[in-house]
């Protein structure tokens, strides 16, 4: 087996834990669902795919140390914060004011394109200060530091967590294509639903701003 696999034992207990921290409700899943119920099936893709992008760069991060110098220094991962929180801000506004790029009830000519989309599932992702800490915190617990294959084995994991992530991901993607009929036949569930969506954003931007980095 080459060096960079990690035990089977390890791989099975990070997909568990991967699985667990996957169908967790976040600012992400709502995006997800938002995007796909607005602009249909490939724009949910998209996003899915920019979240995925962004797990990949912190896993690199992980791997290569980066991330810990940010999470160590104050002034660095409190700028993180910052910026996450107010890109949540910004995806709420999105969600209620009319014409806005979540809305339901999407004006004519208003339909994102591909990139932005993806863009805007990166975005998500890499502004979470919590996502970088849970690969800081969480990740290297199934490595030893001791072991020179070691950032090889965190890059094994961070593939993995998105080959357990991804059925979940596009799980939810497809059955909010599929309630996307019901919404657009009744506006009044469709308002509910993006207020529901900026509420979710707000919260989390705001537990965003009370996360707290290593000491």
């Amino acid at each position: 087996m080459p060096a960079f696999v990690p035990d089977v034992s390890v791989i099975l207990t990070f997909a568990l834990a991967g699985f667990v921290l996957a169908i967790t409700p976040g600012p992400d899943m709502a995006l997800f669902v938002s995007r796909t119920i607005n602009f249909g099936r490939v724009h949910g893709m998209a996003t899915v795919l920019g979240a995925l992008t962004g797990i990949a760069v912190h896993t690199s991060l992980v791997a290569f140390g980066i991330s810990v110098l940010i999470v160590a220094a104050p002034a660095a991962f409190w700028a993180l914060k910052i910026v996450g929180a107010l890109y949540l801000v910004w995806l709420a506004i999105q969600a209620i004011r009319e014409g806005g790029g979540l809305l339901v009830n999407r004006a004519a000519g208003r339909q994102p394109s591909f990139l932005q989309s993806y863009m805007t599932g990166l975005g998500i992702n890499l502004t979470n200060p919590k996502v970088a800490l849970f690969f800081v915190t969480f990740l290297p617990q199934f490595v030893s530091a001791h072991d020179p294959a070691a950032a090889g084995k965190l890059l094994f994991l961070g593939v993995e967590f998105v080959v357990v992530s991804l059925p979940i991901v596009i799980a939810i993607v497809l059955a909010a294509e599929w309630l996307t009929t019901t919404l657009r036949d009744n506006p009044w569930v469709s308002r509910a639903l993006n207020w529901s969506f900026a509420a979710v954003f707000m919260a989390f931007a705001a537990t965003i701003l009370l996360a707290e980095g290593r000491k």
